[in-house]
């Protein structure tokens, strides 16, 4: 599914340059669930918003579904961001005094997508993200953290994207909460066939990945199993 080559990323400020990755290469197959893991400032942030096509890099090249997405107009962009991937973010992002149920339909109301149909796709995306039917009809702000980041994890569900990118989606909850919401992810991709990735700084966090794509200082530094914690040969 996706095919990063030599990947680099350079900031400019005046005269004052900084590369925040530095020929980064990897692949990700189809119905893999990986973490990306490394301390603040490692570039795994930049990286996420490269494969999730809200930013572009310096050089290299990366392929999704194998398309080169530095050769695509802004309007196929959003199409893909539209379209094959869904974003579960650590601040939530969701409208405080809409409903859960409004929420997750927001992308297919701006998609024009017909009233019944959205609304079945909206509840069957949040089953799957594991709200019970009874919170659907509630406001957003009167969930906790642990069912606001499920609803959120259904919005990214809501357009049937291939690929699930989370970006410390546990950041702001307790230790509890987030292993409830860690195994939302784990059935996801192990009952639904989803493909994952998870942006982390914490290592309790990306155990739960089957695989481990450690970054340091805008470098692969390893790519281990999840599990087993064997190397994988690096490309």
């Amino acid at each position: 599914m996706i095919e990063i080559k030599d990947i680099t990323k350079t900031y400019k400020t005046g005269n004052i340059a900084f590369q925040a990755l530095k020929g980064v290469s990897f692949k990700i197959n189809d119905g893999e669930f990986v973490a990306i893991m490394g301390p603040s400032g490692s570039g795994k942030s930049t990286l996420m918003h490269i494969i999730g096509a809200l930013d572009t890099p310096t050089s290299g090249t990366y392929l999704l579904d194998k398309k080169d997405v530095s050769k695509l107009s802004e309007d196929e962009l959003t199409d893909i961001r539209k379209d094959k991937i869904g974003f579960v973010f650590q601040t939530f992002n969701l409208l405080p005094r809409a409903t859960v149920l409004r929420n997750v339909m927001l992308p297919l109301i701006y998609a024009e997508v017909d009233p019944d149909e959205r609304k079945r796709r909206a509840e069957a995306a949040l089953t799957a993200a594991g709200l019970d039917t009874e919170h659907f009809s509630h406001l957003s702000n009167q969930l906790s953290g642990g069912q606001i980041q499920r609803v959120a994890i259904a919005r990214a569900l809501v357009n049937n994207p291939s690929l699930i990118l989370a970006d410390e989606p546990t950041g702001n909850l307790d230790t509890k909460t987030g292993e409830i919401v860690l195994g939302t992810f784990q059935k996801l991709n192990e009952e639904q066939g989803r493909t994952i990735i998870l942006v982390t700084h914490e290592h309790d966090v990306a155990a739960h990945a089957r695989r481990i794509i450690h970054i340091k200082d805008g470098q692969v530094l390893s790519d281990t199993d999840g599990h087993m914690r064997k190397i994988i040969k690096r490309p």
